[in-house]
């Protein structure tokens, strides 16, 4: 039987019990959670879910998703996907960055790589108050994936003298 996907995106005030709410929607359509991401930020908590099942499943999902947005007082958008293809010839790589917070960090990172026909396959950004002088910092983590045809050493040393021009902190280095 072949699975069909759905990407389902949902936002509202964060409080306990949505995650619960929302999965037993997903479970009672008889779809399952393939992968999620979910977090708070601000007051609102920020969910997305790929969802998996067969197609009769899948458009029993869609048709109680408008439900759930009024009952659980979410704003939820969904969209019909396909399953994801083997990245062929793709390194992964993270890169972590910290710097004095100010804004375009994250587009110039993403100009970066973006001109150098490099993927972002994840990102994740947070802001913090520095040790001891409470100075505002920005954090930033990615996984970039690397055509194997790129020379990694080059790669490095660019993203490095980058780095520097733009005085962040910054580490690239293999997944582990």
């Amino acid at each position: 039987m072949k699975k069909h996907y759905l990407v389902i995106s949902a936002l509202g005030e964060d409080r306990p019990g949505i995650v619960q709410e929302l999965s037993r929607v997903i479970l009672d359509a008889g779809c399952n959670i393939e992968d999620s991401r979910m977090t708070v930020l601000g007051g609102e908590f920020a969910v997305i879910l790929l969802v998996s099942g067969n197609w009769n499943n899948i458009a029993k999902l869609e048709s109680a998703l408008g439900g759930a947005e009024r009952r659980l007082g979410l704003t939820i958008v969904s969209k019909r996907t396909e399953a994801r293809r083997p990245a062929a010839d793709l390194l992964p790589y993270s890169v972590d960055v910290v710097a004095l917070d100010h804004p375009g960090i994250v587009h110039h990172l993403a100009e970066f790589f973006s001109s150098r026909d490099i993927n972002i396959e994840e990102l994740s950004t947070a802001t913090y108050a520095a040790a001891h002088t409470g100075t505002p910092m920005f954090s930033v983590h990615m996984t970039v994936n690397v055509p194997a045809n790129v020379h990694i050493a080059s790669l490095r040393e660019e993203f490095m003298d980058f780095c520097d021009e733009l005085n962040l902190d910054a580490v690239l280095e293999p997944v582990k």
